[in-house]
């Protein structure tokens, strides 16, 4: 349980808030580079500011104020140009660096450009990676994107998906260090769903005896063991990654969860299927990226795939979890350890100092390993006939089971690389 202040200082995201300076020390993932590619120019809206996202003719990218610092048009219906983007409205333009470089009339009548040379917009960095843009809005210098080493893997087919979620950032990342979630929301909830478990009991997922948390330079980690497992087990001795500060690793799959302002959240899911060993060598030209629906037409919550479960559970706390009365158990403890961070990030913050997870060393930033029971079978792989009959990565390979609504030209893309085709699933089964 916490006090109504500390969730207050715990969930708001807007500049000048303690939790929102911590999380602009920070890099986020905000669009697809594919999307750029398809339209140069994309409203977002990131820790509760309102910014345009473009890519110019030159090949650059720029995220700055969506409005026009003329008469304040709205940039996100503007067009590129080869410095920069311009406005719609009267023709102004702004480079990357939110720098006015181009003002239609007034440079007829003020040749010294005096008033062009005066404005300026907001501008934050952005840089690509991994299929991804991402996004910087603290101060300079900008510690270092993370290179993840999974971003490096060969023969995969990757693809990133996007939902738009509507509550806060905090309880969808505490998310990422819940594992008995997986039993109950995961397992034994889509066994109902599917009608293969009982009122009973009968035919329910093996329940979780051992949790353990522990804390490492990149985030936390959970450890468990469950009825069917032991000490032995990859899931007690090298466990999920809750990756520091809004991020989470499956060995298979990265997600982020981006806060939009203090009530929504851009959930960013990064999915590396390893192609069988026939397919090799396979280089992938570019990886899509799309949007996944988390409503069906009647307006309900779908159910049927990993994520989308998640996303019931974050909307059914509300736009911002009460956290006044809640209840914590045992099983929550690394929830506590996640929040006892955040509140010490803001401290370090607010004394001047990095939070948790930045990083300042290039030469450390080089294809970072992060612990992952999956590593082996995504380096090296398996042929087709023994991938079609692992319990595990069968269902990734024949399935999309992160989010729905995959587009068909996914789906396309996914069997041209595999030389698989993808299956419809109606509900998860795990």
């Amino acid at each position: 349980m916490l006090s109504e202040d500390k969730n207050r200082q715990l969930t708001q995201v807007g500049p000048g808030t303690p939790m929102g300076e911590v999380l602009r020390r920070h890099w986020h993932p905000v669009a697809g580079i594919d999307e750029l590619e398809r339209n140069a120019v994309k409203a977002v809206r990131l820790m509760g500011e309102d910014l345009v996202l473009f890519k110019d003719l030159s090949g650059r990218y720029g995220l700055v104020d969506r409005q026009c610092a003329h008469r304040r048009a709205d940039l996100s219906y503007g067009f590129v140009e080869a410095n920069g983007i311009r406005c719609n409205y009267h023709g102004w333009q702004y480079d990357a660096h939110g720098q006015c470089v181009a003002q239609p009339y007034e440079e007829q009548v003020d040749p010294q450009a005096r008033l062009k040379c005066k404005v300026k917009l907001k501008a934050y960095k952005v840089q690509p990676l991994a299929g991804l843009l991402w996004a910087y809005m603290g101060p300079l210098p900008a510690p270092e994107l993370p290179d993840w080493a999974p971003f490096h893997w060969p023969n995969g087919f990757v693809q990133a998906v996007f939902s738009e979620v509507p509550c806060n950032w905090l309880q969808t990342q505490e998310n990422s260090i819940d594992p008995v979630h997986f039993e109950w929301m995961h397992a034994n909830w889509s066994r109902r769903l599917r009608g293969t478990a009982g009122p009973e009991g009968d035919g329910y997922a093996p329940t979780h005896l051992k949790l353990a948390f522990e804390e490492f330079e990149h985030g936390f980690l959970y450890k468990r063991i469950t009825a069917d497992t032991d000490e032995r087990h990859p899931l007690w001795t090298i466990g999920r990654v809750c990756l520091w500060p809004n991020g989470f690793f499956l060995g298979d799959h990265f997600e982020w969860r981006v806060p939009v302002d203090d009530e929504n959240t851009l959930s960013v899911t990064w999915s590396f299927i390893r192609v069988p060993r026939e397919a090799e060598p396979y280089t992938q030209a570019s990886i899509p990226t799309w949007v996944s629906p988390i409503q069906d037409t009647d307006g309900r919550w779908l159910t049927s795939h990993v994520i989308n479960q998640d996303i019931v559970a974050w909307v059914g706390q509300g736009r911002i979890a009460d956290r006044t009365k809640e209840h914590l158990g045992a099983s929550d403890r690394g929830i506590a350890m996640l929040r006892r961070q955040l509140f010490e990030d803001m401290a370090a913050v607010q004394a001047g100092r990095d939070p948790k997870g930045v990083l300042r060393d290039p030469e450390r930033n080089q294809r970072m390993e992060l612990p992952s029971d999956s590593r082996d079978f995504f380096l090296h792989g398996l042929p087709l006939a023994d991938y079609q009959r692992h319990p595990k990565w069968a269902r990734l390979l024949n399935h999309f089971i992160f989010h729905a609504g995959q587009p068909a030209w996914v789906q396309q893309a996914h069997e041209q690389a595999t030389g698989v085709a993808i299956q419809p699933m109606s509900a998860l089964d795990l």
